[in-house]
């Protein structure tokens, strides 16, 4: 139901994945509230979708899309974007692993993956292709062996961690990016006891108390008024009405540039494991991880 209270409450811009697990419960709720007889018109909507990295061989990648658009219940994607660079082994499992339980990778070039993208716009089951976690030079990359360009980069970004370099990066090479993570994903399972926690962040408290909004609408006003598409999370009725109400104030140009120096290069969203007791990025030894190179 929750889709359903997004797109009465004004959302028009749903973010999705095949790894979420959601894309039924979202369907139902599209096909309630989306179509030629319902309130709200199919191109009225704007759906994204992503391909999980065991689907970067080329002949995997249509009937991934196909299948996530069986269960959306739609015709066409909006946006279709390379989850991670990197792949894992193909087949059913999302996270394929060896019996010591370290994860299968597999080492297919996302360029190849790329060519199939550009196919799936040529079909017309989506509109336009993006990229989600690359770094520059992946970016470049890719943009080098394009026939149609990147229309989006995704990436966590907020506070702590503007990306000021790769958002001009993206900027001049025409892409447009999208934060996720805006708020500094709060609900997430594996939290650490001693992260910063952003959304208590004196500086932007007092943003908040100043406008009477909250935290996390100041941090969605930052973002939206730096030309930034955010797609923050929520399952709370409540608060996904409220992360809508962010077009009736402006922050000052020095609030702006306030909230900008906050960023620590700190990201919350790396897949971690242990090793010896400590705590390493899972999949940092692959030679497409994006976050060894400094944006």
């Amino acid at each position: 139901a929750l889709p359903i209270y997004a797109l009465g409450a004004g959302y028009r811009h749903i973010d999705c994945a095949s790894l979420y697990g959601n894309e039924a419960e979202v369907g139902e709720g599209l096909q309630e509230c989306v179509g030629p007889e319902k309130q709200i018109k199919r191109e009225e909507v704007f759906v994204t979708s992503k391909l999980w990295n065991t689907k970067h061989h080329p002949e995997d990648v249509e009937p991934a899309l196909r299948k996530s658009l069986l269960d959306l219940k739609l015709d066409y994607l909006d946006l279709y974007l390379i989850h991670w660079p990197y792949a894992f082994q193909r087949g059913s499992a999302d996270f394929p692993r060896n019996a010591d339980g370290t994860l299968l990778y597999d080492f297919i070039d996302y360029k190849e993956t790329w060519k199939a993208m550009e196919k799936l716009v040529e079909s017309r089951l989506v509109r336009a292709i993006g990229i989600s976690n690359f770094n520059s030079r992946q970016i470049d990359d890719i943009i080098s062996v394009a026939t149609v360009k990147p229309a989006v980069l995704q990436v966590e970004c907020h506070p702590y961690l503007a990306q000021h370099e790769l958002i001009a990066h993206c900027h001049a090479q025409g892409l447009v990016v999208t934060a996720y993570s805006p708020l500094g994903s709060p609900d997430r399972m594996w939290k650490q006891p001693n992260e910063p926690v952003l959304l208590e962040e004196p500086g932007i408290k007092n943003l908040a108390e100043k406008y009477s909004k909250s935290p996390a609408q100041i941090l969605l006003r930052w973002q939206v008024q730096r030309g930034i598409v955010c797609v923050p999370k929520s399952v709370t009725p409540s608060r996904i009405s409220q992360n809508l109400q962010v077009f009736d104030f402006s922050l000052t140009e020095d609030e702006m540039k306030q909230m900008g120096s906050l960023d620590k290069n700190f990201r919350y969203i790396v897949p971690m494991i242990t090793v010896d007791g400590q705590s390493v990025p899972r999949d940092a030894g692959h030679p497409f991880y994006p976050f060894h190179d400094p944006y």
